[in-house]
């Protein structure tokens, strides 16, 4: 398989583009599947809990894994909250990247995993993620 195609609200990947279309006639979300705890401007931050939202957080982890070699959790999400970046706009919040973290961590760790698409690189969405990683820990 050469190209993978993804729907940027729910995450779900489609072998086509034929098939991307069609999905995109049908599916309803315009964001993700959660709360949205923070917006300025055209920017929000979506909490996303691994037990409530499975499939999209296993679809989350399998995007990271993509762009992230040592990337190792896919399935077991339960146990973890990600925090979801868009860039907002008419046609709804655009995926832009994210971190997790364990819910229940002893550690205190604020980031188990960080990611920003490819795309949105070198635009300081990295850095943003992790400041607000460290105010989350209040959260």
């Amino acid at each position: 398989l050469n190209k993978l195609y993804l729907c940027e609200f729910c995450l779900k990947f489609m072998k086509t583009m034929k098939t991307l279309q069609r999905h995109l006639l049908k599916c309803s979300l315009r964001h993700p599947p959660a709360d949205e705890i923070y917006r300025k401007g055209d920017l929000s931050v979506f909490e996303v809990d691994g037990g409530l939202n499975k499939t999209y957080c296993q679809n989350l982890c399998l995007l990271a894994k993509l762009f992230l070699d040592h990337k190792t959790l896919f399935f077991d999400v339960e146990p973890f909250l990600f925090y979801v970046l868009t860039k907002n706009d008419k046609k709804g919040c655009h995926f832009v990247g994210y971190f997790s973290k364990e819910r229940f961590c002893q550690q205190r760790y604020n980031v188990s995993c960080v990611m920003v698409m490819p795309q949105h690189q070198r635009q300081g969405y990295g850095r943003f993620l992790i400041d607000f990683s460290k105010s989350s820990l209040n959260i």
